[in-house]
């Protein structure tokens, strides 16, 4: 397949805001410090998953799933953002959460409720584990489930952060600077020994 040919569906607002951190940059009294806003993305209050949403959504519609189910922590950004892709684009959605069920919802999880997910609570195993029990039930009930993995890190995932690179290279050319380095944040990405 070639890159063109990947489906992708817009779930955000791109290319997200680069801006000069200019009090930082005072402060620390050297480095001029830049931030890309992936916060803007627009869906769900923001995030950086809308970008990996777009193309695994794509490749969800494209095999005609009717359902995702991902997983993650009780108040997951990756959670609510695949809630909120989900509703925009009339999928049910299935969130398996670590922990137990709370008195009360509130935050993410509110959010998750709101979306209309379903929410299956599995304790201890907060990364997944108990994805496929509820792929078999969906099946069983013809549904056309489509499992996102944990954080949506997969190769669709990266590929997003690929476009990411390119946007930033762009804004960078356009505002005529230069950057030594590149700071990235991760936490759901899956580490694979070499």
């Amino acid at each position: 397949m070639e890159y063109n040919d990947i489906p992708r569906q817009s779930l955000g607002f791109f290319p997200t805001p680069l801006i000069e951190l200019t009090r930082l940059s005072k402060e620390l009294d050297g480095p001029t410090i830049f931030m890309k806003r992936d916060d803007n993305t627009g869906l769900a209050l923001g995030g950086n998953k809308t970008r990996k949403l777009e193309f695994i959504m794509g490749d969800a519609l494209a095999q005609g799933a009717d359902s995702v189910i991902t997983a993650g922590a009780a108040q997951s950004n990756h959670c609510r953002q695949t809630a909120a892709a989900a509703a925009s684009l009339g999928l049910d959605c299935h969130l398996v959460l670590g922990g137990e069920e709370p008195e009360q919802a509130s935050g993410n999880l509110l959010l998750d409720k709101i979306f209309g997910s379903h929410i299956h609570w599995a304790g201890v195993n907060r990364k997944g584990e108990d994805i496929p029990k509820i792929v078999e039930q969906l099946k069983k009930q013809g549904k056309k489930p489509y499992v996102i993995p944990y954080g949506g890190s997969n190769e669709l995932g990266a590929l997003a952060f690929v476009e990411a690179f390119k946007e930033l290279e762009s804004q960078r050319e356009s505002m005529d600077v230069l950057f030594t380095h590149i700071v990235f944040a991760s936490s759901s990405g899956q580490h694979k020994p070499v």
